[in-house]
């Protein structure tokens, strides 16, 4: 029973869903599924109830789940000691602006008690590089919001938010309970500096060319809303100012949180952190 395959299980009976899972695992679903029989036939049990419209874990399935976290949380142990040994034990983690999320706090919570000798620095970033710095080799791994380029760059989806328009509370569309970008056509929008991404930059600009003020903060976001009137889209579930109100859109496609790496980086620390981050956004 190879570990590999035991992370093809995870992931299926993780997601329940063959699709999903080969997505998250970077492969196409026909190897996924071979594995997976190949694995039932292995241990002699079906581990998943298939039918048209939904996977489920048999009670082998479920058993072997436990186990196999069990298995793969120690393989992961096994390569973060031997790396201490020698000398890798620092990882830097890029995080977005978004470092009050409860998503980031159980991680940050899950982590050291799995890895407590490992020395964990932080780069805050703003919003004008979305892979915080991981292009340019300034940290390992990355917990930001897509899309954005993703070339070279292996990308993990934990969560998506559904997005919102952040007005002043004054503003007569404040008072609907929910728009669409057409309403939306006439105002000024935020912008981010030249040299953005240009697909980050058109997700947040509601994929149409926009004039406004440049930012660089969220806080340079509210602030750029308080004062001049200017269209803010924002995930919701965030906390603002009273002065300020967000109405759901509609017809924008969800915020998509990730965690990013560079691609081919075999460094065992970001993958078991990329591991943790999944269970701790699941929750």
């Amino acid at each position: 029973m190879e570990l590999r395959t035991l992370r093809y299980f995870v992931a299926v009976a993780e997601e329940l869903h063959f699709g999903r899972a080969a997505t998250r695992l970077h492969m196409s679903q026909p190897p996924l599924s071979r594995a997976i029989k190949q694995l039932e036939a292995d241990v002699g049990a079906l581990l998943f109830a298939r039918s048209p419209a939904s996977v489920t874990l048999t009670p082998a399935g479920a058993v072997l789940l436990d186990e196999a976290r069990a298995l793969l949380d120690h393989a992961d142990r096994v390569h973060v000691r031997v790396s201490a040994a020698a000398g890798v034990t620092t990882i830097t983690v890029g995080i977005l602006g978004d470092g009050t999320d409860p998503g980031v706090t159980r991680l940050a919570a899950a982590y050291r008690r799995s890895h407590p000798s490992v020395d964990i620095r932080i780069r805050d970033t703003d919003l004008t590089d979305p892979t915080c710095g991981l292009r340019a080799g300034l940290v390992d791994v990355a917990l930001t919001r897509a899309p954005f380029n993703e070339t070279a760059l292996t990308v993990r989806e934990l969560r998506t938010d559904p997005v919102g328009v952040v007005l002043r509370a004054d503003d007569p569309l404040a008072r609907r309970d929910q728009l669409q970008l057409a309403d939306l056509g006439d105002r000024r929008w935020f912008q981010f500096p030249q040299g953005t991404d240009p697909i980050w930059q058109s997700y947040w600009n509601g994929g149409e060319p926009r004039e406004g003020p440049v930012v660089r903060t969220v806080q340079e976001c509210l602030q750029a809303v308080l004062w001049n009137g200017t269209v803010g889209l924002a995930p919701l579930g965030h906390d603002l100012p009273a002065e300020l109100a967000v109405v759901p859109l509609i017809d924008m496609q969800p915020s998509r949180v990730v965690a990013v790496w560079n691609e081919g980086d075999t460094n065992p620390l970001i993958r078991s952190f990329i591991e943790i981050a999944t269970a701790a956004y699941r929750h």
